[in-house]
């Protein structure tokens, strides 16, 4: 994969300002396309986009292969004559400006998307809509029934104040573990139901490639993001429990995480299942060539987080309340991309290879040519400041061509935020990199220029780093409940003065020379 010299921006749709309650797809992602371009960036580097549950993770969606009824726009639909005026009024807990609440935007904008479904659906019969059933049929089927069971199942739990039930612990057997007299008797009794989750990721997908038609029309490529590991209250998992490694009943075995480190003496236990590789492996990792495919055709690059674990995995037996108690297990390696690459070509993946990245992990990364990351925040460790130079693989002057160099990630404080509570001996290292005495208000606007010019072949900066907000712009605390994937920018940020300065210093450092 040849990649051009590029800069860009690091953003979420839900983060888009002038909504009501969340970010849309709708004219203010428009007009952010616009600021980049007048900024003079080419990347636009976004979250997972599937549909979000409990925690609001995006990347703990309800399918790898869906799109997020939450950011399809209101405006468009009323445009196109699906929704009235009043129907897209918000109430008055739901607010323009400020954080998202997941709950209250889930509470009002739901029915209000499947009013204008209804609407849709009365109109007759759609030669586009009936276009994107048969080409999306493979995932689109599975996924408009599982999203069905589980609105009616949800419910019930609800009203029965029982929490944590998913389709393995909670469906009727025959459902849970997919019977074909069941399922055919549920399509039979809910097809309405059904169809309206088809008219919903409708809507998301026509929206999307109209943005981002129009992003790539400014010059502006669209990275996307995935998980290497899908939820259990997915219908993935659900569809396809041969590919996981599930007990009969749909529970999982083991689970997914990453073993105890520096950062937790007991690991993290992310819960989700794991893949059933030799399953896959008999049928030419079918899915995984779809899911690469799929998101291809939503965005320019793909990143494919803990890229680590295709080389091995940690397994942790189904259970445990801990991560101590893992394993690494060899995954499929070289085998899964040999197949992908026979399937699809030369496809511009990216690999997030931070963690416990062995020579086994490189040698995976590099044979198929794939860039890795390097994030800034990671680079100015007291413990880590030889006598003889300094080595840290995250410092600019480490980095090999084939990489990406971010400040930081969704998964860190804001790069200010983080040198706000910085050791003073973490901040003398960065005055001695930066070469003088710069203050702690200017580093961040420093550390993006030292990145600009570093040899990575992409700079990707989050929003709020630019502006150099502090830690109440922190995207996501690993590990935690609440209170995450809720910042917004505000209106202000779409800055004039901002975009000429990184329009100047992308300029400066060759980054975007065709914008």
């Amino acid at each position: 994969m040849s990649l051009k010299r590029s800069s860009g921006i690091l953003l979420h749709p839900s983060s888009l300002p002038g909504t009501p309650g969340i970010g849309t797809i709708g004219q203010q992602a428009y007009r952010f396309v616009d600021w980049l371009s007048e900024a003079g960036q080419s990347l636009w580097q976004i979250l997972p986009l599937g549909p979000t549950g409990y925690g609001d993770s995006p990347y703990a969606s309800f399918s790898t292969f869906a799109g997020n009824p939450l950011l399809i726009d209101l405006d468009f639909l009323h445009q196109q004559g699906y929704l009235s005026n009043d129907e897209i009024q918000p109430p008055e807990y739901i607010h323009i400006d400020g954080p998202v609440d997941f709950g209250s935007v889930v509470w009002w904008k739901m029915p209000v998307i499947k009013t204008a479904a209804k609407h849709f659906l009365s109109a007759g019969t759609n030669a586009k809509f009936e276009n994107f059933k048969h080409e999306h049929a493979s995932w689109l089927e599975n996924y408009a029934l599982f999203m069905n069971i589980k609105e009616f199942y949800d419910k019930k739990a609800q009203e029965e104040k029982l929490f944590g039930k998913l389709w393995n612990n909670y469906w009727p057997a025959d459902l849970a573990t997919c019977q074909k007299k069941a399922i055919d008797d549920w399509k039979k009794n809910n097809a309405e139901g059904i169809e309206i989750q088809k008219v919903i990721q409708f809507f998301f997908f026509d929206q999307w490639h109209n943005l981002k038609n129009y992003a790539n029309s400014k010059g502006i490529s669209i990275v996307g993001d995935i998980p290497i590991f899908v939820a259990a209250d997915s219908a993935d998992v659900w569809a396809n429990q041969h590919l996981f490694q599930l007990n009969k009943d749909g529970t999982p075995k083991c689970v997914a995480g990453v073993p105890p480190d520096y950062f937790s003496a007991t690991g993290q236990l992310w819960g989700n299942p794991l893949y059933n590789w030799e399953a896959m492996k008999k049928d030419g990792y079918e899915w995984w060539i779809a899911r690469i495919k799929s998101m291809h055709s939503l965005v320019d690059y793909i990143r494919i987080d803990h890229f680590r674990g295709f080389e091995a995995y940690w397994s942790i037996p189904a259970g445990e309340s801990t991560a101590i108690n893992g394993k690494w297990v060899k995954g499929p390696d070289h085998d899964l991309f040999n197949a992908i690459k026979k399937a699809l070509g030369d496809l511009p993946i990216l690999a997030e290879d931070l963690g416990v990245i062995t020579d086994d992990v490189k040698k995976l990364r590099d044979d198929f040519n794939l860039p890795g990351m390097k994030v800034l925040q990671f680079a100015f460790d007291a413990n880590e400041a030889g006598k003889e130079g300094f080595t840290n693989a995250f410092l600019p002057h480490m980095y090999s061509v084939n990489s990406l160099v971010y400040t930081g990630t969704h998964d860190n404080d804001t790069m200010q935020g983080w040198i706000d509570q910085a050791s003073p001996a973490e901040i003398d290292i960065i005055r001695d990199y930066l070469g003088g005495s710069v203050e702690r208000k200017d580093m961040v606007r420093e550390l993006i220029r030292i990145a600009m010019m570093s040899v990575a072949v992409f700079a990707v900066f989050p929003l709020q780093d630019i502006f150099s907000i502090g830690k109440e712009g922190r995207m996501n605390t690993p590990s935690t409940l609440g209170n995450n994937w809720s910042w917004r920018m505000k209106n202000e940020h779409f800055d004039h003065a901002k975009a000429a300065w990184l329009k100047k210093n992308s300029r400066l450092y060759a980054r975007n020379m065709s914008k």
